[in-house]
Formats: structure tokens, sequence, C-alpha cells
């Protein structure tokens, strides 16, 4: 193909011909944003006009679980920045500069703040085909280098105005738009089966370990009552240090609890000396850290060594890692925990004594292997979906690079 002509690499077989380069400005009727009310925050109310803020504006999605609403009045007197059906907005400044959607059809009236530029095209352009390539890395890349201030902190109207993109016929938009508006449709059932099987997760974890659902042996009969025991009962507090150098240093995040920091890409800056006060973590081990608690006790999926500044739990009795992995993630655990640590200031240190203390279950082991089988399935298919997403984020990002030229 002849680099010169204006053409993409991927194109539906019935359209031929270039594509003609054109200013976002000689196709958009409006190219403007919205402004603070007069007295901020304290004119919103909790009903009236939708008031759409940075934060509404999700990659591809107009948001609008976390509203806020300005009376009739105000808007009226902010007519300029009044935002209908098929507008695309578009966030120029702060952290999320770059992040724009379209509008739903089935939008009534609302307005902007002046951290959202509203560009309504005209009648012979699509907004659904001219917002995709905002989202595309090459819309990303002429934003950062339309970025204004000594701090590029943002963009204003008339870089806007000026950007320069390609635009075939107005069928040819239509049929793009209407084909990456079936993948964007694809991804959000997706994330909504994803959001759906959490929140079924949740639910099934807190009816679970409340004994209001109970599962029954291999023989159709019903488990034993649980028994109660302390922290202590079950765990010991691991403070070995014989360890050898070719253990990989573990890394504690909540996402995926304890595992080789460079899976995470985890920065900490280790000496020789340091790492003589590390502790070894064995698989199946749970973690606490001495310093803060962010919700739950994280489980070590890999052998290795990590800083001093955790507690390292171990089994002292027969259990299923897996039924204490779920549980003490649970918010009844976290808790009261919590509980255990109120009061705990000024750089004091959590201690094994306050886990101790705490009751847990303790089911018999058929049934703790029960549970954690049917947990460890439904986080199958979390995983399995969140998969799907990502592969076919992955396949959107190539149709973006593919489809325009």
């Amino acid at each position: 193909m002849n680099k010169q002509n204006n053409v993409p690499a991927l194109r539906f077989p019935e359209f031929t011909g270039e594509w003609e380069m054109k200013k976002l400005g000689e196709v958009a009727d409006k190219i403007n944003s919205g402004k603070t009310p007069l007295g901020g925050e304290s004119v919103y109310t909790e009903s009236g006009i939708v008031f759409i803020r940075s934060q509404n504006v999700t990659d591809d999605k107009l948001d609008l679980s976390n509203l806020t609403f300005i009376p009739e009045k105000i808007n009226g007197g902010m007519k300029n920045s009044i935002v209908k059906a098929n507008d695309i907005l578009l966030n120029i400044t702060g952290a999320s500069l770059g992040r724009s959607c379209v509008v739903p059809n089935e939008f009534k009236t609302g307005n902007v703040n002046q951290h959202v530029c509203i560009i309504r095209l005209n009648s012979e352009n699509n907004p659904r085909f001219i917002q995709p390539i905002f989202s595309s890395s090459k819309g990303q890349n002429i934003f950062e280098s339309l970025q204004t201030g000594s701090g590029r902190e943002g963009l204003n109207f008339e870089s806007i105005k000026k950007m320069e993109l390609s635009f075939p016929t107005l069928p040819e938009q239509t049929k793009i738009a209407n084909f990456l508006t079936a993948v964007d449709e694809k991804l959000q059932g997706l994330k909504k089966k994803k959001a759906l099987l959490e929140v079924y997760k949740k639910g099934v974890m807190q009816r679970l370990f409340s004994q209001a659902l109970r599962f029954k042996d291999e023989n159709g009969k019903a488990f034993a009552e649980w028994e109660v025991r302390n922290g202590n009962e079950i765990f010991e507090s691991i403070s070995n240090k014989e360890h050898n150098s070719d253990l990989p240093i573990l890394a504690i995040s909540q996402e995926f609890g304890a595992v080789p920091r460079e899976m995470i890409n985890y920065q900490i800056s280790v000496t020789d000396k340091s790492v003589e006060s590390y502790k070894v973590v064995d698989v199946g081990d749970f973690i606490i850290s001495l310093r803060s608690f962010q919700g739950g006790i994280e489980y070590s999926n890999y052998k290795g060594i990590c800083s001093p500044a955790y507690v390292i739990l171990r089994n002292i009795v027969s259990i299923n890692h897996i039924f204490f992995k779920y549980y003490l993630k649970t918010d009844l655990y976290i808790q009261r925990l919590c509980e255990k640590l109120e009061g705990i200031r000024d750089g004091k240190m959590i201690s094994y004594k306050y886990f101790s203390e705490i009751k847990l279950p303790y089911p018999t082991l058929a049934e703790q292997v029960k549970i954690a089988n049917f947990l460890s399935a439904i986080d199958d298919k979390i995983n399995q979906t969140d998969i799907q997403i990502q592969k076919t984020e992955q396949w959107k990002r190539g149709l973006l690079q593919k489809m325009f030229p």
C-alpha cells in the first residue's frame, strides 16, 4: 500500500477511496466546557439537573452512578454548557485528562463543570466514530502533545479545534461506529458478569461462614457442629530466620497476597544485612503487617523471605489453607481484628497477641474442603471472565490501531 494513501489498514470491503483530513473545529458545531456554579458545592442538590464532573466521564462510558445535581434555575444560567444526547465529553484537566465518552441516546439534559469539554459534531459526522479515536493510543498521544501551561496541566479549546483527524464518508463512519459499539457492549456485558459474580461470592461467603448455608457430607448427612478456637490454638507465630539467599524476597499486596516482588513490580531497597533479619515464609502461611492493617490477612502462595515488619502465621493443627484464606478476608473477621486494634496509635506495632485472642471457626476438615472448593470455583469463574475482558480489550486496542489511518 502506498504510504501516501490516507486509508486504514483494516477496512470494510464495501468502502474505497482515501479519507479526508479535517480539523475537529471544522466538523463540530460546539466545543466548550462548563463552569462551577456560583457558590460551588453549596448549591448542589440531591435532585434536579444532572451536573457532570470529570469523575463521571470514564473510559468510553458516562458513569451515572455517583451524580451531583444543580437546580433548574442555575442550569438556566449556564445555557452554554448544557449537555445533550450524542455529545462527546472529554476531560481536559487533571489526572483523567483524555478520558472521553459519548452521551447516551436516552440522556435527557445535564450540565458540565469546567473540567469537561463538550464536543457537539454537525449532522454530517458520527460522534461514535470520533470518540474511539480519542480513546486510541493515537488520540492519547495527540492529547499529550496538546497539553498547555508550564506544568502541562490541561487542554484548551483552540488546540482541540485544531486537532487534525482523518474522516471517511458518513456511511463508513456509521459502519465503524456500529461495529465498535457492539465491541463495547460485549465488554460491558463481561464487566457486568464479573461484577455480579463478585457480589454473589460476597453474599455466599457471608452465608457460609455464618452457617446459614451448610453442605452435606458424601453420604448426604449433616456435618458436625463447628468448633470455635482461639487464633493461637490454630496458628503459631513464626520468627525463623534460618534461610539462604536463593529464596525469593516476597512482596505483600491485597490483590496477590505474598508473591515474589518481581511479579508485581514491587521496588524495595534490600541489602545483605537487611536480608539477614528477614523471616522465612512457606506456602500456606498467613501474613499480617505489624505497622498497618489494610483489610484482611494475606495468604502466601510461595516460599520465600519477607520483611520482619510482618507477623508470619503457620498452622499447628490440620486445616484447609484455602478455607482460612477466604475466612480471614471476610468482613466479619476484619471487623473483629479491627476492634482488637482500636487504640493502637503513635507507631505502636500490631503483635501476634491481637490475632491470637480472636475466636476462629474450626469446622471438620471435610467441610473446610467443601467450602474451599465451592468458593474456589466461583473465583475461577471470576478469573476466567477477567481474562475474557482483558483479551477483548486487547483485541479492541488492536482494532483501533488498524481501523484508523
